[in-house]
């Protein structure tokens, strides 16, 4: 039986958020007012599409968009962590599931050369349009209240165990890593041996926090270890596995 790491992206994989890191393609490096503006709470993607289409329209091309996000860095140790993962692929199956963009994540990952490391990513569609514009998309529609609109993480990685059950693979242990709010509805599909992994300082680290000081964390059922770098992820990992 083998294990599965899920990983967000933004903040986990990578040490920034890749949707204001692009911002650094523009000549001021800076968004005007008019469009910052239009962000309304729960609608990051069509905020991003307005972004991407101000981008455009200032004519930066797909290269330098390219270039730019191959310079994000990555988290201390996510190196180290994915080499490993991908030296043990007949042990762990390993996905991303983030509210970024299919575009981002296929640009820096291939930047890294980590690529192998991942075998499927579940993100917003993106492509270059006829105008050499990046669109982006709804990933999919959801019923769920406490997720954007665009996304629940939750009901993606629920599908994906479902369909590979299907098939006749049942993980032994599931690994969930993030940082973010939109990181704790997925946390609630975890058994009593998966692990969840929140990012040490940032939000969804709080919001267990807060879920276990209120007495309701009963509704996550797996053990949660913190993380500060992807060293800290690997010793949990090996610890766990014991190749």
């Amino acid at each position: 039986m083998k294990s599965l790491m899920v990983f967000d992206f933004d903040h986990t994989v990578v040490d920034d958020n890749s949707d204001t890191w692009v911002i650094r393609c523009l000549p001021d490096q800076t968004l005007p007012d008019s469009v910052k503006s239009t962000y309304r709470k729960g609608c990051w993607t069509e905020f991003m599409g307005r972004v991407m289409n101000y981008i455009g329209d200032q004519d930066v091309s797909t290269d330098r968009l390219r270039s730019v996000m191959e310079t994000i860095p990555l988290t201390d140790g996510m190196t180290d962590l994915l080499t490993y993962i991908s030296e043990h692929k007949s042990a762990i199956d390993c996905i991303v599931i983030s509210d970024s963009n299919s575009m981002f994540i296929d640009w820096v990952l291939h930047a890294s050369r980590l690529q192998a490391a991942v075998d499927q990513v579940f993100t917003n569609p993106a492509k270059i349009n006829d105008f050499g514009y990046m669109e982006v998309q709804h990933y999919h529609c959801h019923n769920c209240e406490r997720c954007p609109v665009n996304l629940c993480k939750r009901k993606v990685l629920e599908l994906y165990l479902s369909e590979h059950s299907d098939g006749g693979m049942e993980y032994e242990q599931i690994f969930y890593v993030g940082d973010g709010g939109n990181d704790l509805c997925p946390t609630f599909s975890l058994r009593g041996c998966d692990v969840a992994m929140p990012r040490k300082g940032y939000t969804l680290e709080k919001l267990l926090a807060k879920m276990e000081s209120k007495g309701d964390s009963t509704a996550l059922k797996a053990k949660v270890v913190a993380w500060s770098s992807g060293i800290d992820i690997l010793e949990e990992l090996k610890a766990n596995l014991q190749l």
